[in-house]
């Protein structure tokens, strides 16, 4: 059997083999049953060959390769089993015994039928050689693997898109002699449907949806784990070989991890799903991995009283199917990981204010740090695939405010009509004048149930806030509205490569949500900065407390270290602990990530940054990103930062690649030591720990003056040299520290009052020398 992993401990697999066969296009069609909490239906899955089969792999490599070496860590080195289960009454009988077995020596589990059941036996690929081994299967078949959790697989089917009218403009030949040809003949169509040029999205979302709801041509053999879906087709032994459309048959479970079925603030049933540990595999079959990035387009089926919300590029309007029963359809046509699919189906109601127009003004003080950086910056193409790009059409780019509905339960709708309504357009006129072009084309922002365990979820063309963010006044849903804003282009049109580096994501949004807030507020520059601050120093105790109270090896913002963005052959991978509860509710990649950014800008200089930011969006939006893109970027883009010790190499060994809290700016010390100083205790350890880390002795006065005062305070007498150098050479600041000496009542601190003055009296400045004398004598 599979080896269970241990959910507190253990790291996430990542099992499609995209290095092979990469999804480019997911056509969902589902239904809803409330009652059940089940989503049932079909998913067909596009497909182009891999990077792998792009340089020539054999039918060796397609085969055996399908597994990781890092795969095989976390399995039990157990022959496949198979899980297969009768499919519903829309599907044909099944038969799937070739690809059945069992293992030597084990009960057969089959049903009547020949089937084996879809229970809790599960197999997963424990091993290329197990599972590919001509001893246990007959063949060395290619195996498409997808990553798939807690769904009940019914049935796997190539799909015959030759059967589509008017298909053949996407054919090059009709010749069809043999079975051969006409399998090259359908890889050939779906090729073409996938090239097409992104002038022609809404005739490729047509043929699409029409080769999706073309006939079965055969049925594929297939296997189900914990962690994965296998299929194979007999006698094919080349990924380049195998279909390149097929439609899965599959149920969710109520218990599945990637969907959340619960009810709303007004008792009224909804389900939604919200970027969990697995993300999407207990959704749908699908490529987890952040390579896997494709277009999608889904029609959802449930009662009337629902209204169904997604991320899709289209506000849809429900087509009544029969009395009771509603069809929605969503689609985007921006390539996308498919974890940053969102669903979220309730009795939701629109908040509307007829009276209401969007404010897009911003504050010219404050905005004029990013006036200077336009669609200008970047020349030519974009970098990534072909589709629809906003960046370049120029009425996205000057429209400030994208259209947005705000959708909550009916008991919320009058607070988020006083609220949202007001705010949205504020925070999305802000994010335009601080980065431009905003990357989606819409926005729906839903109030979700009070069981989100998060304050805000960005998708695309979708966010999720917490009902937590609607009382006590507008700062709270402000900045977090700001924070989910920013990820539509730090998270979701820029997105990480790997998924342990989050901080490119939650750091960026963390950072960006205080300046697009001062924007929104239009608050002038001095108060912004004061702002910002404050939530500076709250944001260091919070990291403070988090380093202090964690595990190591959670704090480190990228674990895989110089294998970061790696994986096998076949594209899968470990995601380093994808699976530790503690994690998920760790800020260590928000803060550290903010503190990184922040330092960056102050050395800089916002207007250079800001206009850096600009072009960095305007270059990568997209596509996925390491650190070191965003860092090389940064030190070329402006050079003369090298010349004061800056490198893409310092700045990932001391932020990136090790735990607790890196060597910090003058600015940020003298917010930690002053927070530090108003703890009525600290232990000895600390205080060796802190003149350790930070030098303090070798800083900038500001800072050793607060460090001072720790000693003066906490009686650190192992320190006290630094009271009398710091009294002695930095004059113009010391005359305060005498005060504190003084205060204490403490013989030796006294003593070295004494001391210092009478040493420094003669070259002291007079006003200084009688004030300080007074507090002596």
């Amino acid at each position: 059997m599979e080896m269970k992993l241990d959910p507190a401990k253990d790291d996430l697999p990542l099992m499609a083999n995209t290095c092979h066969m990469l999804v480019k296009h997911y056509v969902l069609d589902l239904d809803v049953d409330f009652k059940s909490q089940v989503i049932e239906g079909t998913v067909v899955l596009f497909f182009e060959p891999g990077s792998s089969c792009k340089k020539g792999g054999s039918a060796g490599e397609g085969a055996c390769l399908s597994q990781s070496d890092e795969t095989c860590k976390i399995r039990a080195s157990e022959p496949c089993h198979s899980s297969v289960t009768n499919v519903s009454a829309r599907s044909s009988k099944t038969g799937y015994n070739d690809f059945a077995v069992c293992a030597k020596g084990e009960k057969d589990t089959s049903d009547k039928n020949g089937n084996h059941s879809n229970g809790e036996q599960t197999s997963g690929i424990s091993s290329s050689k197990n599972c590919c081994d001509i001893e246990n299967h007959g063949s060395e078949d290619f195996l498409l693997v997808l990553d798939c959790c807690d769904l009940s697989v019914l049935k796997v089917e190539e799909v015959d898109v030759t059967a589509v009218p008017g298909i053949e403009k996407f054919t090059r030949s009709a010749k069809l002699t043999d079975a051969e040809e006409l399998r090259n003949l359908r890889n050939q169509i779906v090729h073409e449907l996938v090239i097409l040029p992104a002038d022609r999205w809404r005739e490729q979302l047509y043929y699409y949806t029409r080769c999706s709801q073309a006939p079965g041509c055969g049925e594929l053999l297939f296997s189900t784990g914990t962690w994965s879906l296998m299929i194979r087709k007999a006698e094919v032994q080349a990924p380049r070989d195998f279909p390149r459309a097929i439609r899965i048959w599959y149920k969710t479970k109520p218990e599945g991890r990637s969907v959340t079925w619960t009810t709303d603030q007004s008792s009224r049933p909804c389900v939604y799903t919200m970027g969990s540990p697995i993300n999407n595999r207990a959704l749908f079959p699908c490529q987890e991995p952040p390579v896997a990035m494709s277009t999608w387009q889904t029609t959802v089926r449930t009662a009337s009283c629902f209204v169904v919300l997604m991320s899709g590029e289209n506000s849809a309007e429900p087509a009544q199917l029969q009395e009771g029963l509603l069809s929605w359809y969503y689609y985007v046509t921006m390539p996308m990981p498919a974890s940053t699919f969102t669903i979220a189906i309730g009795c939701w109601t629109e908040v509307k204010q007829e009276s209401h127009t969007a404010d897009g003004r911003t504050n010219n003080e404050f905005s004029s740090l990013f006036s200077r950086a336009d669609l200008r910056l970047i020349e030519g193409s974009c970098g990534h695939v072909a589709y629809p790009c906003r960046f370049q059409n120029p009425a996205a780019s000057s429209q400030l405010v994208i259209p947005h509905r705000v959708f909550a339960p009916w008991c919320l709708k009058d607070r988020c009509a006083e609220i949202l309504l007001e705010l949205i357009p504020q925070c999305l006129s802000a994010a335009h004048a601080t980065l431009g072009t905003h990357p989606f084309s819409r926005l729906d922002v839903l109030i979700v149930p009070s069981n989100f365990s998060s304050l805000g979820m960005a998708s695309p063309h979708i966010i999720f806030l917490s009902q937590s963010v609607l009382t006590g006044g507008s700062h709270l849903c402000g900045t977090r509205l700001c924070h989910e804003i920013a990820h539509a282009w730090f998270g979701l049109a820029i997105g990480a490569r790997d998924w342990t580096e989050e901080w490119i994501s939650e750091g960026f949004a963390t950072y960006l949500e205080d300046v697009f807030w001062a924007v929104a507020q239009q608050l002038p520059h001095d108060e912004a900065r004061e702002q910002q601050e404050l939530k500076a120093l709250l944001r260091w105790r919070r990291l403070r407390d988090e380093v202090q109270n964690s595990e190591e090896e959670l704090q480190v913002l990228r674990p895989n270290k110089e294998n970061t963005g790696e994986v096998s052959e076949s594209g899968t991978c470990i995601i380093k602990h994808g699976l530790n509860a503690e994690k998920i509710f760790m800020q260590v990649h928000y803060l550290k990530g903010y503190f990184l950014l922040q330092s960056l800008a102050k050395r800089i200089g916002e207007a250079t940054y800001f206009e850096f930011l600009r072009k960095f969006v305007q270059k990568f939006h997209g596509q996925l990103i390491l650190s070191q893109d965003f860092l090389y970027m940064l030190l070329e883009d402006i050079p003369e930062q090298k010349g004061y010790g800056l490198s893409v190499e310092n700045i990932i060994r001391a932020w990136l690649d090790t735990s607790g809290i890196p060597k910090l700016l003058p600015d940020q010390l003298v917010l930690l030591l002053e927070s530090l100083l108003e703890e009525k205790t600290l232990c000895l350890r600390t205080l060796q720990c802190l003149e350790k880390t930070y030098h303090l002795d070798e800083q900038d006065a500001e800072v050793r003056h607060r460090w001072c005062e720790l000693v003066v305070k906490h009686k650190y007498t192992t320190r006290y040299a630094d009271i009398e150098k710091f009294l002695k050479e930095d004059q113009a600041m010391g005359v305060y520290l005498y005060g504190e000496l003084m205060v204490n009542e403490d013989a030796k601190q006294q003593e070295l009052a004494y001391k210092c003055f009478a040493a420094t009296q003669k070259q002291m400045d007079v006003s200084s020398a009688k004030v300080v004398a007074e507090m002596l004598f």
